[in-house]
């Protein structure tokens, strides 16, 4: 869901994802680095993904990827999505807009022949050409539709839409035909900050401007006449959690390199025993234990790249239990993240600094830690204050209680990973000392999406990855209360004023500046917590070239690169 916040599509994914990632090898698993240290212990790397120019690789063969889940949206710009919707989406939906990893966004020529920015009687101006050759596979010419359709879907909700971000289309006075039905003519309603940002996740068909087909038609259906690109669907079964694609006889630009690409969703543990057995060709391997089952697999590269993610935790304030800001507080105070990040990167070798902020990273220009400023400490005391103050009593067995009810909170967890287990049943542990009954629920990773969008839960573990560099610019998609991804319930008009207020300052420098005055006010209602970011390691078969080029996952940092160029070594 977002930031650098999303840039239009949806970045969530249960705590319990381990992330696939890459750049160049750290080590090769046959007899290098096997990721369980060393004297100085592994690189982590901004991006390792092994980058390749097509001439290195060769035409031909299958890759076999797994993934959390097959969501039942398909629709990467729904609110309902998830990020592992819009890795699907990537590789048989138009890439307009491409990423190197340190953010920089450019032009897909295989799409455009122009993207230009200016400013025009001081209103922001962008200009999109596609080229002649650019289509939809049902036919439909790919031209200053795809850009109007795009902008009308997601500019707000009011119309019936359910997007998941409004950043940035919101800003957008008017879009119109160019001199010709090839050229869009974006007209924002003043000087827009972040004129990159809009469009950078891609355009939709103009059957998804109809409100219907928006929400409802891609649930379950893929839809690959609405698609472009160099791949398209080969087969979809959502029951069997499954998609393969295949070359696109109605492609125009350079020749994918494969001849299939399969993604299969599986909870952890199956993905590691698939990975073993040649079943798939790349897996996750976030933690000591996955590292080590792993360790002995021949032909394979490990690789650790900086995540541009973070572990959060969502509080829904809707909930009884949690109603009371002086509850989630208390919640918040008892949580020790310094004991989550030990059991998290167990035998990783791997430190950073704390995680201040949901808008910015501690690497990027003007973060600020915000957490910190809003008083997010490990002080189980304060938390039994809060909790007396409450009216929230101890009882004989420890538990918290008031009216006869004890305050227990709901807390599920997507995985059958042994690390994810640990985590929990710390955080459980560490919500005991101050009172506080957390139940965990243990739940296949196929639920997470469904359960995630009925607010089945009362406390949730997520993955927020963001999908550019431009931080503050999904301001309003973490903390509007009208956006659909800040599901904790505790946003306010007086909030979606002040952040409104703040993401019309036409200077980015300015607006960072204010955003990270005011993000701390927001985080003291204590609905959206951050805890740490950490690597992503990925161990791969040897050869595989250009790994993670969809946005939101991954190893290339904030890249985003052309899928016909996935491929294997010569």
């Amino acid at each position: 869901m977002k930031q650098q916040k999303l840039i239009g599509t949806l970045a969530i994914t249960s705590v319990l994802a381990l992330a696939l990632g890459g750049c160049a090898a750290t080590g090769d698993n046959g007899g290098g680095d096997k990721g369980n240290g060393g004297d100085k212990g592994p690189e982590t790397k901004a991006a390792d993904y092994n980058p390749q120019p097509r001439e290195n690789l060769k035409e031909g063969g299958k890759v076999n990827f797994p993934i959390n889940q097959i969501p039942e949206q398909l629709n990467a710009f729904n609110s309902d999505a998830t990020a592992d919707t819009a890795r699907i989406a990537a590789w048989y939906m138009p890439q307009v807009m491409l990423m190197k990893p340190d953010g920089t966004p450019y032009k897909n020529d295989a799409y455009l022949d122009e993207w230009k920015q200016e400013v025009k009687d001081g209103k922001t101006v962008l200009t999109f050409t596609f080229t002649k050759d650019a289509h939809w596979n049902d036919g439909t010419d790919m031209d200053w539709t795809a850009i109007d359709a795009t902008w009308k879907a997601n500019r707000s909700s009011e119309d019936g839409f359910n997007p998941n971000a409004t950043d940035g289309y919101a800003d957008i006075e008017s879009v119109k035909q160019g001199d010709t039905a090839k050229t869009a003519i974006v007209t924002f309603k003043s000087e827009f900050a972040w004129p990159q940002m809009p469009f950078l996740t891609g355009v939709i068909h103009p059957k998804l401007a109809e409100v219907k087909n928006f929400n409802e038609a891609m649930i379950k259906n893929p839809h690959p006449e609405w698609g472009a690109g160099p791949y398209t669907i080969n087969k979809f079964d959502a029951n069997a959690q499954f998609v393969s694609f295949k070359p696109n006889p109605e492609w125009w630009g350079d020749k994918p390199l494969l001849d299939e690409v399969t993604f299969t969703g599986m909870d952890a543990q199956a993905s590691i025993n698939a990975f073993k057995n040649g079943e798939i060709d790349t897996v996750g391997a976030n933690t000591k234990d996955r590292l080590a089952q792993l360790a002995d697999v021949k032909d394979t590269v490990t690789y650790r790249a900086q995540q541009t993610a973070k572990t959060i935790m969502m509080i829904d304030s809707k909930k009884p239990n949690l109603s009371d800001v002086k509850v989630r507080a208390a919640f918040v105070k008892a949580i020790d993240v310094e004991q989550q990040k030990k059991i998290a990167w167990n035998g990783l070798d791997y430190s950073e600094a704390p995680t201040g902020s949901l808008s910015l990273y501690p690497f990027q220009d003007g973060y600020k830690d915000s957490f910190k400023t809003a008083g997010f400490v490990h002080d189980p005391a304060e938390a039994k204050k809060l909790l007396d103050e409450a009216g929230w009593k101890e009882g004989k067995d420890g538990y918290r209680e008031k009216d006869g009810k004890t305050l227990e909170i709901v807390y599920p967890v997507f995985s059958d990973d042994p690390t994810q287990s640990a985590l929990a049943k710390a955080l459980q542990a560490q919500e005991k000392e101050v009172g506080i009954k957390l139940t965990i629920d243990v739940r296949p990773s196929a639920k997470f999406a469904d359960d995630l969008n009925t607010k089945n839960w009362d406390v949730i573990g997520l993955r927020l990855t963001d999908s550019d560099p431009f931080g503050v610019a999904w301001f309003c998609q973490i903390y509007c209360s009208d956006s659909g991804l800040n599901t904790s319930g505790v946003g306010t008009p007086e909030f979606d004023k002040k952040i409104k207020e703040i993401q019309a300052i036409s200077d980015p420098k300015k607006q960072i500046e204010a955003a990270m005055e005011y993000e701390p006010t927001i985080l003291k209602q204590w609905g959206i917590i951050a805890l740490y970011s950490g690597p992503s390691i990925t161990v791969a078969k040897k050869g595989l070239a250009n790994l993670t080029p969809e946005p939101y996952v991954g190893l290339d940092l904030f890249g985003v690169q052309p899928v016909e160029n996935v491929g294997w070594e010569k």
